[in-house]
């Protein structure tokens, strides 16, 4: 594992430094083309210090920026704890020092990404569509997939070279938008003046500054469609199960949702590429990761071993080349791992366009965002933001005054409800078990409220414990069928 890492940071690093020459000959072009010849310098010293900046900015707050333009917002065990179960299992076949923080995205758009700094300060990020597409064996291989991107080191390079390739298109939309007209001035003044020389550097500025980015995107790309590779194979090795991660892959691949705020410097994180088209896939030749069909074949042709030679052999008789993903001496001292079976035999979400996905997922995102719900008697529902300060509101319908209940009172009428239905137990009875006791509806996703706090809690439908503990105040509530 540790020569794979080493010769993947050797890799990259080439790749790295190609970018920053890329950076440091375009700010030079530049600043000679606003300057003068004597303005390579300063336009070097420029580029220089937008990359250090920016580099800066990303290593101290690259992970909070990049989670915060996903939208994603950090979870509790309580909210999905089958997600916070696999991340636990991961962490520990992955030997990380420290479990990387949850956080879901509220879109229906199935992903998921991982950043950070390190292993010790990593976090894992999925959409609320791919927790309510996926089977347990399946997120299992999404999180593991992310998980070696931790245990690759691939998160901060990324994100480095994810700043390089912002700052190199900062610099040619700068020149290009803003500039192009002082050196169209600049190259008259000096034909005017009989000068030469400078007119062919500022041609030849335009033309880098158009073709910089185009060059540092494939070199990006080239970077990030290798790591995928090396994330796909450890992602199997930890798992034991390449079916998992196939069959997540090729779920994701059929969804036509698209996530906000991504772009082209943000979407080598995620999984799986986030700027496809609608409807329509994104051309290989300009994608940031490799072709997913691609990427399916190779894991289901892995039939005799989950090990890092079976997937090179894989890899190489689905691509065709002869290239090693795996260094030879990490092929030589690989130890056999054996496939195992599935764990999930029955178990399957149920379809994300029916009435049943829509609702879980709806259920899902009301847990991630702490929304309140209250129905009019007129039917009508109202989603309140847990920042909702009024204490009460008119009905568009029928014109009723709805009185906005606080999270203890929405909390115990759920359950004075259910207990009253049963109509088994007395008023003190009741109040008791107001306290803690919860009483499930059905076998599905289930929102209930700490009676203590309010603070919401989620049942999945493998939930088969006979309590739950309050992440926020520490109540324990019991859970009966």
């Amino acid at each position: 594992m540790w020569e794979l890492i080493r010769q993947n940071r050797r890799k990259s690093f080439i790749l790295f430094i190609m970018m920053g020459i890329c950076l440091l000959l375009l700010g030079y072009l530049l600043g000679m083309a606003f300057w003068g010849e004597g303005g390579g310098p300063a336009g070097l010293a420029l580029a220089f210090i937008i990359w250090a900046v920016l580099s800066l900015v990303s290593y101290f707050s690259g992970d909070s920026i990049m989670l915060r333009m996903a939208g994603a917002k950090l979870v509790t065990p309580d909210v999905h704890p089958q997600l916070f179960n696999v991340v636990e299992e991961m962490k520990i076949a992955a030997s990380l020092p420290v479990m990387p923080k949850v956080y879901i995205i509220d879109t229906p758009a199935p992903n998921a990404f991982a950043t950070g700094r390190n292993p010790e300060k990593s976090a894992i990020a999925v959409t609320a569509g791919l927790l309510t597409r996926l089977n347990r064996d399946e997120l299992q291989g999404v999180v593991a997939h992310e998980m070696s991107h931790i245990l690759n080191r691939d998160i901060l390079f990324m994100t480095f070279a994810g700043i390089m390739l912002g700052s190199i298109l900062l610099l040619s939309r700068m020149f290009l938008y803003s500039g192009g007209g002082r050196g169209s001035r600049r190259i008259e003044s000096k034909k005017s003046s009989g000068g030469g020389g400078v007119p062919i550097v500022a041609i030849i500025a335009i033309i880098f500054a158009i073709l910089a980015p185009i060059l540092a995107h494939f070199l990006y790309m080239a970077i990030s469609r290798q790591r995928e590779y090396l994330a796909d194979a450890s992602a199997v090795r930890l798992t034991r199960y390449p079916e998992g991660l196939a069959s997540a892959l090729e779920k994701i691949s059929r969804s036509d949702k698209e996530i906000p705020n991504v772009n082209k410097v943000t979407a080598p994180m995620y999984i799986a590429n986030p700027l496809r088209a609608k409807g329509k896939k994104a051309a290989n030749l300009g994608s940031t990761h490799p072709p997913i069909k691609e990427r399916i074949r190779i894991l289901r042709t892995m039939s005799h071993g989950a090990d890092f030679a079976q997937y090179q052999e894989a890899y190489q008789s689905v691509t065709g080349k002869d290239e090693n993903l795996i260094p030879s001496s990490g092929l030589k001292d690989a130890a056999a791992i054996p496939i195992r079976g599935r764990e999930t035999a029955g178990v399957e979400p149920p379809d994300p366009n029916s009435k049943t996905g829509t609702r879980q997922l709806n259920d899902l995102m009301r847990a991630v965002n702490e929304y309140l719900f209250v129905a009019c008697v007129c039917g009508l529902r109202f989603k309140l933001p847990p920042d909702f300060k009024k204490k009460e509101f008119s009905c568009p319908r029928c014109q009723r005054n709805i009185v906005v209940p606080t999270a203890e009172l929405a909390a115990a009428a759920v359950v004075l409800d259910q207990l009253e239905a049963k109509d088994k137990i007395t008023a003190d009875a009741k109040q008791t078990s107001i306290d803690k006791t919860y009483h499930r509806t059905g076998t599905g996703w289930e929102t209930l409220s700490c009676p203590s706090c309010g603070h919401k809690l989620q049942l999945s439908p493998d939930f088969e414990g006979d309590s739950i503990k309050c992440g926020k105040c520490g109540t324990e509530i019991k859970i009966e069928k």
